[in-house]
């Protein structure tokens, strides 16, 4: 069995979808014998989380299975081995690094917490 990593892709869709088009991009671990049965078990994942919900102001919210944009065989599992790489342009640097070292210290102080338990 191999491993690979595929990108899957959902639309979602809030109301009557009159907003700023939004994506969700996932990267999925995904073991398989080959690209073709990788692929399929991803494109089976999206389909099988498509889903629908009200939200806190009773819109209708729908995550739109698009299809699976990437699929990469990983040769081996390695600490610290690079699985993805993406490139983006922001329009303000300092919002989206305040963006970035906000989500790390969430992750740090879950962490902590976490750890706290423990004792």
């Amino acid at each position: 069995m191999n491993w690979f990593l595929a990108k899957i892709i959902f639309r979602i869709v809030c109301g009557n979808g009159e907003h700023a088009p939004q994506f969700d991009m996932q990267l999925r671990l995904i073991q398989a014998e080959d690209e073709t049965v990788a692929f399929s078990k991803a494109r089976v994942i999206g389909e099988s989380e498509q889903s629908s919900f009200l939200n806190h102001h009773q819109k209708l919210v729908q995550w739109k299975f698009i299809n699976v944009s990437e699929l990469y065989k990983l040769s081996e599992l390695i600490d610290g081995a690079e699985l993805y790489s993406r490139v983006q342009e922001v329009d303000n640097a300092d919002q989206y690094i305040g963006s970035v070292n906000k989500k790390a210290a969430h992750i740090q102080e879950k962490v902590t917490h976490q750890l706290l338990q423990l004792f």
